[in-house]
């Protein structure tokens, strides 16, 4: 298929960007956190001073008299997957942004980051079903497609079922991988498939907000229409008690959410669509950074 040239500029230009963020800073946050989530264990040796404690087979050392401890070895190739929810919601923004175009850099960045550690990444493309499923592989060709896809694709589907899409994902994605969860979560009823999915893979949920979805201005009478069911509904801003309204609902969804998150395991980046994407993102590898040098 031939792109437009337009479209071919829009990628260069996103792939400039996210090389250079990846080259300046985000590399080695990405390395850092993932370079050792897969572990081979290769054999056991003696124990010998400064050795993590964590490591020690006790098993070995009950039976032998002497301390040893478990050596285990990097897996050198790790998978990371993007699924991203192509939903009609994502068509959205009322900054310089839409949803979509942001979820675009994200996941450039973060397939330039996997390709630049010798990673494989992989994409799971959704909407209210599977709409396009691209095997992971290594190599810059390949990181161009994925953020071709994820910017060009147009789906069938216009609404969000994100069970079908973990689902999908716990079947055709065997060993464990890095997933990032990419969507806006203007959906419900996936608690089940977002917890059995947690359990067989390391997944990040990343949730994309446009300000004007987060709280109703006072404008007096506007039109809201729902671009995943073509629902439309006019509403009088200028109503204080309707405004109030709409920010309770928004904020016991939003920590509805966020409990479901941490009760399943499921680490959460927010990324709004007015703020630059990369500050969150970077700030989220560094918490994972310091949970890990705790443990």
């Amino acid at each position: 298929m031939t792109l437009p040239r337009e479209l071919l500029q829009t990628i260069r230009d996103i792939e400039i960007r996210a090389r250079k963020v990846v080259n300046s800073t985000f590399s080695g946050e990405y390395h850092s956190i993932f370079k050792g989530r897969g572990m081979q264990f290769t054999e056991v040796r003696p124990y010998q001073p400064g050795d993590d404690i964590r490591a020690m087979d006790w098993n070995v050392t009950a039976r032998t008299g002497e301390p040893f401890i478990k050596v285990y070895e990097e897996e050198r190739e790790l998978v990371m997957m993007m699924v991203v929810d192509l939903s009609a919601s994502g068509d959205f923004g009322s900054d310089a942004k839409f949803k979509s175009e942001i979820a675009a850099q994200l996941c450039a960045t973060l397939a330039f980051s996997a390709i630049r550690n010798n990673d494989k990444v992989g994409l799971i493309a959704f909407t209210d079903k599977v709409e396009l499923f691209i095997a992971p592989k290594k190599g810059r060709s390949h990181a161009l497609r994925l953020i071709r896809e994820v910017l060009y694709f147009r789906p069938e589907g216009k609404g969000t079922d994100i069970t079908v899409a973990l689902d999908y994902f716990n079947r055709v994605v065997k060993k464990r991988s890095i997933a990032f969860l990419v969507s806006d979560f203007r959906a419900s009823g996936y608690d089940k498939s977002l917890r059995a999915t947690a359990r067989k893979h390391d997944l990040i949920a990343v949730r994309i907000v446009d300000p004007r979805e987060e709280t109703l201005p006072n404008a007096g009478y506007i039109t809201l229409c729902d671009p995943e069911t073509g629902e439309r509904i006019v509403v009088d801003t200028s109503n204080k008690k309707l405004r109030e309204e709409y920010a309770s609902t928004v904020k016991y969804e939003n920590e509805f959410r966020d409990k479901l998150f941490q009760s399943a395991g499921v680490d959460q980046v927010v990324i709004h669509t007015h703020m630059k994407y990369i500050d969150p993102l970077i700030k989220f590898f560094r918490m994972r950074e310091r949970k890990l040098t705790r443990r």
